[in-house]
């Protein structure tokens, strides 16, 4: 069979999140009946639509090259349309989050005749808070592009090297990489702005051993196509302490080891399949992770009591476990001759940790992403997701114990924590090329899982701006 060649998309779709950073690690659909990406066993670097297409031509004689250049801005605004509960000393307020970032990815068999070799960077500055803070909410931040290394001028989230075999059935990569850049992730949640949906779901962060953008950790992860429409992969990651804090990990570049505490240790499979003939791409993914941190117990103490009652720190639990399975399918094609990757796409997720040692015990989401429904917007984006998480019990019990004790509550919260669910619809409108502006509403039911708080409402933007 002759090789077919792959055609990027000059132009964002549904496919292509507002954030750098994600083509080149998160999505893992290459056809593997492709014996050359435009003339290179290396797949394809992204190439995402631009403001600045080609300024003084020095980005297409780059990528004759190899080398791809990325820089983008996103800014994300929300603010309470409802009052807060009163008594707790909340508020209703609005806040603004944001992230600039840069990126570089070389395919090194173009530039220097390393068969199937490419290197991947991102470096970020990020500032701002989000506003749901202000109502109580401490679980589903309104503004997920936030923290870990927030407030600094530069911060690195991974640099790795990635290398293709077997004209794409088999991919290695080693380097600093967040674990959530290849497991339980799905590009299609970044159409939204809610830290329940983007950039990873809360829970598939909620151990701390499961590293998130934008903080990488020393890994390796070995991908396999056996055929087509299949993939499994594996990794190893060293988790190291602190990893959300500042004194290893405000500018990301302190690579030593001193402070690895285990590892974690992901398997994940996946089916990518192709429906009728309007093509219909589809991805479902199932995984499963254990590591070998000593995290805290949520309940017990050292000697088999409530840590509530016996005012002993809590027991140390060796090792945790974290399950998901993660799905979006496309079910209708638009035909837009303007996008050629325009439908509607239903999306769907579910994710659970070790109940010991979890505040999320279990995360369900459901919804939709269309791209293109309106013709005469064919690059428009509109989206509703759903939410639903449960707090496992053991967080509820100690919880209900320090009340009565009257002790501070555990994770800051304002009453039992039990359940609590977010809605969020958002319109992306394409304003130009490589600037998008995208209203957005939130709604949160039981912020922060707790009965204790009313019901709030969210008005907000995300803007984002691919400068090349």
């Amino acid at each position: 069979m002759a090789p077919r060649m792959q055609v990027l998309p000059t132009v964002a779709t549904s496919e292509w999140p507002d954030q750098n950073s994600v083509q080149a690690s998160e999505r893992v659909d290459t056809p593997l009946d492709q014996i050359h990406f435009d003339g290179s066993t290396v797949p394809p670097l992204p190439h995402p639509e631009a403001l600045l297409t080609d300024p003084f031509g020095w980005n297409t004689a780059l990528r004759r090259k190899g080398i791809a250049l990325l820089m983008d801005n996103t800014n994300e605004f929300t603010g309470a349309i409802t009052k807060p509960t009163p008594g707790y000393g909340l508020r209703q307020g609005s806040s603004n989050a944001g992230q600039y970032s840069f990126e570089t990815d070389i395919d090194w068999e173009k530039l220097a005749g390393v068969r199937g070799f490419s290197t991947h960077t991102v470096m970020v500055g990020r500032y701002g808070i989000p506003a749901s803070r202000m109502f109580g909410d401490n679980l589903n931040p309104s503004s997920e592009i936030y923290g870990a290394g927030g407030n600094v001028v530069v911060h690195l989230v991974y640099a790795y090297g990635e290398e293709t075999l077997a004209h794409g059935h088999f991919d290695i990569v080693a380097g600093r990489i967040p674990f959530l850049n290849d497991f339980s992730s799905n590009p299609l949640y970044c159409t939204f702005m809610n830290n329940a949906f983007c950039g990873n779901p809360k829970a598939a962060g909620e151990n701390t051993a499961h590293s998130s953008y934008p903080d990488g950790v020393w890994a390796t992860r070995v991908r396999v196509r056996p055929t087509t429409h299949t993939y499994i992969q594996a990794g190893v990651y060293f988790s190291q302490a602190g990893i959300y804090g500042n004194t290893q990990y405000r500018t990301g570049f302190k690579f030593n080891g001193a402070d690895i505490n285990g590892e974690s240790i992901p398997v994940e499979a996946g089916w990518e399949p192709v429906f009728g003939a309007d093509k219909l791409p589809g991805h479902y993914k199932v995984g499963y992770a254990v590591d070998t941190i000593d995290h805290n117990d949520t309940y017990y103490d050292s000697n088999g009591n409530a840590f509530a009652l016996s005012g002993l720190p809590a027991r140390k639990l060796h090792g945790s476990w974290a399950a998901w399975f993660l799905a979006d399918q496309m079910v209708w094609r638009h035909h837009n001759a303007a996008n050629k990757e325009a439908g509607l796409t239903l999306v769907a997720g579910f994710y659970a940790n070790s109940p010991r040692n979890s505040t999320r015990a279990q995360q369900y989401q459901m919804g939709f992403v269309d791209s293109g429904l309106l013709r005469a917007r064919p690059f428009d984006t509109i989206g509703i997701n759903f939410m639903y998480v449960k707090v496992a019990n053991n967080v509820t019990s100690t919880q209900i114990l320090q009340m009565e004790q009257g002790q501070p509550l555990l994770n800051g919260s304002y009453g039992p924590q039990s359940f609590g669910e977010v809605l969020e619809a958002t319109y992306r409108i394409r304003v130009m090329r490589g600037v998008t502006f995208a209203p957005d509403f939130q709604y949160f039911i039981r912020p922060g899982a707790q009965a204790a708080l009313r019901n709030a409402a969210m008005l907000g933007f995300r803007s984002h701006i691919q400068f090349f």
